[in-house]
């Protein structure tokens, strides 16, 4: 692939020409298809789903659909739908029920919310035996250890990583170095000495498919790269992003009690990597992106989806400077207030400065990134008509004008500078996006059986796997870092280099695992 096309100037164009290529693989070509439709069992990619949490099954019911792909095990430390949280109590059972085709069908355990292996091995199971009926195939197996899976499981082709951060790097990097091919939710590590490393042993191994599945839903950076190249704002300087994130509860101090496991739940296995601590349900379901051992914070859940694209396009490699700005909690010890220490949960809300220098004929530019509710400030362009940012966005600053847009770079406008039509050539983003999405599975279908790499690798994701851990490393040290590359190490604050990387427990080693 490399030398055909470098990954990084593929176009959005190009990537949806490729997506709906292997798109139409699928559904035209004859060679494997033994009519209505029907693969058979030989030419289907036998894939593990690890991580059947909400999340998780909410992304497993696509790919059910999918009929170049068998799911053949399922993996999670906890057996049954017991604590689990969703955004509504009951939206995602509704989905499940959809899916399988069977509309009485309850998760089981405390009879909320689903999740756990036991549902995913059902759902999965119930699907293929109501949308294939009479077709005999083995029943999905259900583990609650990825090292056994991965022991067990000799004919299997991929996996699917859907469990919290901090297991992403050691899952993919014992994966890979089994041959298997690998999708995986951001951030492909939550340190990034280990994301580093499993990046390089992706390259290593270059029959392996590997795929970050943010870059599905990137969007497009065309219209203002045409604006930017143009001259319509001047010199490029400044590139600000901000979320809405988070939008879960983030805990400003340890919890202190501690509740007992819940039954079927192997907190061990949970904790992975990480040290040993006493089980709180204030870790785990959909709260463990908030802490810096679980989680890499809002901008490794959001980041690479708003920027991914915009590291591509302005060719961003790695900062030479980051700044955090962060906001602290306090609290009374008996009549005396103070501020708590905290390195051990992302804050409430956070701004944090990347300066990256001059690349070719770019010159230096400073990234800003805001979460928590924290935005820039708002430009004269929009405050003279009496016009605030919008919760989310995008907004490119040069130094003769700015170009606002939308959190994933969707509806630029030249807010000021030299006004310029949309270029004729630019795609359409709602259509792209689209496209892009519901073509993924296909193309990584296609890419398994063929060994030849598509747009959205891991080796792609580097730089921004670098930005979205130095982001974690600032805010945890709270102070400027300056970082260097070629050694991997913060220069002027060496006891933040412990930051980037984690001490493994045993057994998890990815040496060894």
């Amino acid at each position: 692939m490399k030398k055909e096309i470098p990954p990084e100037t593929i176009s959005r164009r190009k990537f949806v020409e490729m997506t709906a290529a292997a798109g139409l693989a699928y559904t035209i070509v004859p060679r494997h298809v033994l009519g209505r439709g029907y693969i058979p069992p030989s030419d289907k990619i036998t894939l593990a789903y690890i991580g059947v949490g909400t999340q998780g099954i909410r992304e497993l019911l696509p790919l059910l659909e999918m009929p170049g792909i068998r799911v053949v095990a399922v993996c999670d430390p906890n057996k049954e739908a017991r604590g689990y949280r969703d955004w509504g109590i009951n939206y995602l059972k509704d989905e499940i029920r959809k899916s399988i085709k069977k509309p009485g069908w309850d998760p089981g355990g405390d009879n909320t919310i689903p999740g756990g292996r036991d549902n995913g091995k059902d759902i999965v199971d119930t699907y293929y035996a109501n949308t294939y009926p009479g077709q005999k195939t083995r029943g999905c197996a259900a583990y609650a250890d990825v090292r056994e899976l991965l022991e067990k499981e000799k004919d299997l082709d991929a996996v699917k990583i859907m469990t919290p951060d901090h297991l992403h790097g050691v899952l993919c990097m014992a994966a890979i170095k089994r041959g298997k091919h690998v999708l995986v939710h951001k951030p492909i590590s939550n340190r990034l000495i280990e994301g580093r490393k499993v990046i390089e042993m992706a390259r290593d191994h270059p029959k392996v498919i590997t795929h970050l599945i943010p870059w599905d839903s990137n969007g497009s950076m065309e219209t203002v790269m045409a604006w930017v190249n143009a001259g319509a704002i001047g010199t490029l300087k400044e590139v600000h992003n901000w979320t809405n994130r988070p939008v879960w509860p983030q805990y400003p101090e340890l919890p202190v009690d501690k509740p007992p496991v819940p039954e079927g739940f192997n907190w061990d296995l949970w904790l992975g990597p990480e040290a040993d601590r006493a089980y709180h349900p204030g870790y785990t379901h959909m709260v463990f992106r908030g802490w810096y051992d679980f989680g890499g914070g809002s901008m490794a859940d959001m980041g690479h989806y708003s920027l991914w694209t915009v590291f591509n396009a302005l060719q961003l490699t790695s900062p030479s400077v980051v700044e955090p700005h962060r906001s602290h909690f306090c609290d009374f010890n008996g009549a005396v207030p103070f501020r708590v220490n905290n390195d051990f949960s992302f804050p409430m809300a956070s701004t944090v400065k990347f300066s990256y220098p001059a690349n070719g004929s770019r010159g230096p530019v400073d990234l800003y990134w805001y979460d928590g509710g924290m935005r820039p400030c708002i430009p004269e362009e929009l405050a003279k008509d009496n016009k605030e940012l919008p919760e989310e966005g995008m907004m490119f600053v040069g130094d003769k004008g700015k170009i606002l847009a939308g959190f994933n770079v969707q509806n630029p406008q030249i807010i000021s500078g030299e006004k310029m039509e949309t270029p004729a050539r630019a795609n359409n983003d709602k259509r792209n996006q689209v496209q892009l999405t519901s073509a993924a599975l296909p193309l990584f279908v296609e890419a398994c059986k063929s060994g030849k790499q598509y747009p959205g690798s891991f080796a792609e994701a580097e730089h921004l796997t670098e930005a979205v851990n130095l982001y974690a490393a600032s805010l945890r040290a709270n102070k400027m870092l300056k970082y260097d590359t070629a050694s991997q190490t913060i220069t002027n604050a060496p006891d933040a280099n412990k930051y980037l990387n984690r001490e493994y427990r045993p057994g998890w080693n990815p040496a060894t695992i």
